[in-house]
């Protein structure tokens, strides 16, 4: 039996989808289990929405997340090239060979005829497809009549008894609706990805084909063309779509948290997320929520994939990653904080050791660099809404006697701070501990909430401290 091979293709059209992280997460631990090869194609034939960087994006964030591939454009393979725009020359037989066996045909309508059609066919609430005005008909027939166009595309010709059933991993027997006629190359001379898809998976010998709900209404358009070209079809899998909270398809035009990029520049760790995308389809027999890539592979069963499409709880993800932060030792949590706010040197040093200050505190890591600025700011300032509360002229007593009591220490440490500001704050000036280092907190660290007081002074040291009030009582 040959090893199974599994691929993900995305489309480098814009920021990295989290979905491509989803299917790639399950194909490569069932790779991963059964000893087989991952390959990650690219498909770039829709040059209208192509970006240049997306590409490169695709790498990055699926490293970020640690999901590597056996075989890719960046890695080459026996099966290359692994760009679709590269790979022009392979479509144009499978076309031709449709053509002459009578499974596909030229059509000359224009996008404006097209469009008609499709309005008409919607006000008779008719099923929308392509008429087949084109079908049986010479180029010179077809000019004769109105909405010509001078570059033809290609279609298939769907036959009344197209299979529209098919087995799938995770669906047992599947239904699928009856499809049009599909344009499988474009006027452009490029392929659409129905045509592509399948000749690329046939010829870079893909076994197991992954991939969203969405598509099992093209299923059928695919298992014709495997059938037509006399090439055996793999097997298929489609994975429940990841949704919001509404239900509705998870999306970048509504949900941030559809770009793969959002999860780095909001501080999540990647560990929490493949987790998080795990539980997203798939659970474990002893049904526990915390579990590793590496465990999860290790028992990999298509079964246990959850034909339901699950809520993309952010909730749910902040619990996990906050979990995956408080079990972390906290010299590599300090790393991941380090590197996350970007600081080097003396900065990087007063960030590690503040980070356990913080760790029991934060759900992602972009709430340790809110916490955790203030440390290591060149341009200090108090958040307006804290100053305004905390900064007033009924406040200077309070931050003088501060002042004071911090010039004076004879010992900086975060105990002996401690003590001079009680005895000054509450012991001499009679004010209760919310009162007395509320100000003292948002003169020194811009914000109400921060890591516990006396560390953060400690940390910033005493020029700095005195620095900052000082400003505070001249506002």
């Amino acid at each position: 039996m040959s090893p199974v091979r599994l691929r993900v293709a995305p489309s480098p059209t814009g920021d990295p989808h989290v979905g491509t992280a989803y299917v790639s997460l399950f194909d490569l631990a069932f790779v991963r289990q059964q000893g087989g090869q991952f390959v990650l194609r690219v498909e770039d034939t829709d040059r209208a929405r192509f970006r240049e960087d997306s590409e490169q994006q695709i790498y990055d964030t699926l490293h970020w997340l640690g999901l590597d591939w056996d075989e890719g454009p960046d890695k080459g393979g026996p099966f290359a090239p692994y760009r679709q725009s590269e790979r022009l020359d392979t479509y144009r037989p499978a076309v031709e060979k449709l053509l002459a066996d009578g499974r596909a045909y030229h059509c000359w309508c224009t996008t404006d005829r097209l469009a008609e059609m499709r309005t008409a066919q919607q006000k008779a609430k008719q099923p929308t497809g392509y008429d087949r005005l084109c079908y049986g008909k010479t180029r010179e027939q077809r000019a004769e009549l109105p909405g010509f166009s001078e570059t033809p595309v290609v279609r298939m010709l769907i036959p009344d008894d197209a299979p529209l059933v098919f087995d799938d991993l995770i669906r047992g027997e599947t239904h699928a609706p009856r499809p049009d006629d599909q344009v499988i190359l474009k006027a452009d001379g490029f392929p659409t990805y129905h045509l592509a898809v399948v000749v690329d998976d046939h010829l870079m010998d893909i076994t197991h084909v992954v991939r969203g709900e969405e598509w099992i209404s093209s299923t059928p358009k695919h298992i014709l063309l495997y059938e037509w070209l006399g090439w055996e079809r793999p097997a298929f899998a489609h994975m429940p779509l990841l949704r919001n909270v509404d239900k509705s398809k998870i999306s970048k035009r509504k949900n941030p948290a559809a770009r793969l990029t959002w999860f780095i520049e909001e501080g999540y760790l990647p560990e929490a997320l493949r987790n998080f995308l795990a539980l997203m389809g798939y659970s474990m027999p002893d049904g526990g929520e915390v579990f590793t890539f590496d465990e999860m592979a290790a028992g990999f069963d298509w079964s246990r994939v959850n034909a339901v499409g699950p809520v993309f709880d952010l909730d749910k993800l902040g619990w996990l990653n906050g979990h995956y932060i408080r079990e972390m030792p906290v010299a590599e949590l300090a790393e991941r904080v380090v590197a996350y706010m970007g600081v080097t040197g003396d900065k990087a040093e007063l960030v590690r050791r503040a980070t356990p200050l913080v760790q029991e505190r934060m759900a992602v890591l972009r709430e340790a660099r809110e916490m955790l600025e203030f440390l290591v700011t060149d341009a200090f300032a108090v958040e307006p809404a804290a100053g305004e509360k905390f900064l007033g002229v009924e406040q200077r007593p309070t931050l003088q006697a501060a002042r004071d009591a911090i010039d004076g220490a004879d010992e900086w440490s975060a105990a002996a701070i401690e003590a001079a500001l009680r005895h000054a704050l509450v012991d001499e000036l009679g004010l209760k501990p919310k009162h007395a280092f509320g100000p003292v907190r948002v003169a020194v660290t811009g914000r109400t909430v921060s890591p516990p007081l006396f560390e953060s002074i400690e940390l910033l040291g005493k020029t700095t401290t005195l620095a900052r009030l000082d400003q505070a009582l001249s506002g």
